[in-house]
């Protein structure tokens, strides 16, 4: 295998396996810049994946090749109906954020496989009938190098995560609403005393975070599992809040420590193909995303600041 083809497959799995945590950590950094922290991502990946692997299932021969999209976007919306739960529990019932987002993770698995088994009879779904695929850049695909180790035979889904990015910097710190929903996130009493509403701006946050982790969910359930099952989803949402943390509560901090774990995730798969990882064991490889999350978690979390009222529910009165 020449060096050029091994960038190329690296970069290409990449990107598959990071675009599911790109999306679902930028809901992250939207629902704790807000001061809501969310732990809960990954069972709002699960909802998403359960709901846009169903609706390709069912409208594939409706829609054809724009299923997969259609799908996110159902996905999205399924995200958000989910994450209200979070979202009623945490800011009007004040509920502690890792106990009820715990309960989201702990609920979304067990909901999907029960629907599942009443809706096919069975314990998962068929493969779906349109897949997101491999994907080559007209017209990018032929420059040299650049365009076989970045356009040719990647995927879209990875590029449109990276371009969402930076519509989420531009909307975080460059609008208004940006700006209130920082401000809810540092000191909700000070926006408060400035007309801003409090309730509101953290409802926004949690509910963007809902959407882009449905969409995280049914991403990578029609381009990685092509399927739902329960272990369709299994740890993802907590690498996303990794990457959210690694990243510094920054849209693109997350991007970029979402490409990171999600090359060691692509690792796990493809290095049985590569030169001096196919000797190691396959047990091993499977464990290092993890493992490295941990480690970088560990050597990060102390130099990464929260946002000061994340985590911190906010009462009116006071």
């Amino acid at each position: 295998m020449s060096l050029m083809t091994i960038f190329s497959l690296l970069i290409s799995q990449m990107l598959i396996y990071s675009a599911p945590l790109i999306f679902t950590s930028l809901g992250g950094v939207f629902s704790e810049r807000a001061g809501i922290v969310n732990v809960g991502l990954e069972g709002i990946m699960v909802i998403g994946a359960f709901v846009g692997v169903v609706f390709n299932i069912e409208f594939a021969e409706s829609f054809g090749k724009m299923t997969p999209l259609l799908a996110i976007l159902v996905g999205g919306v399924a995200g958000i109906v989910f994450a209200a739960i979070h979202a009623v529990a945490t800011i009007n019932f004040r509920a502690d954020h890792v106990v009820s987002g715990t309960v989201l993770n702990l609920l979304a698995p067990a909901l999907g496989v029960f629907l599942v088994k009443v809706i096919y009879g069975k314990g998962q779904t068929d493969s779906i009938r349109e897949s997101f695929g491999k994907f080559s850049f007209p017209g990018l695909e032929k420059i040299p190098v650049l365009g076989d180790l970045f356009f040719k035979n990647t995927s879209l889904m990875g590029y449109v995560a990276i371009a969402t990015t930076f519509v989420a910097w531009f909307v975080l710190y460059k609008t208004k609403f940006g700006l209130r929903l920082r401000s809810v996130g540092e000191h909700p009493q000070a926006a408060d005393t400035l007309g801003i509403n409090v309730y509101a701006m953290r409802y926004a946050g949690v509910l963007i975070a809902g959407f882009l982790g449905g969409i995280g969910g049914a991403v990578s359930a029609q381009s990685v599992n092509i399927n739902f099952s329960a272990t369709t989803i299994v740890g993802s949402g907590f690498i996303a809040l990794a990457a959210v943390i690694f990243g510094k509560w920054n849209p693109i901090g997350a991007m970029l420590a979402s490409l990171f774990f999600g090359l060691s995730q692509s690792l796990a798969v493809i290095g049985g193909q590569l030169p001096g990882l196919s000797a190691i064991p396959t047990v091993y490889l499977q464990i290092a995303p993890y493992l490295i999350t941990i480690v970088a978690l560990a050597a990060f979390f102390g130099s990464s600041v929260a946002p000061k009222a994340d985590g911190v529910n906010y009462i009116k009165s006071k």
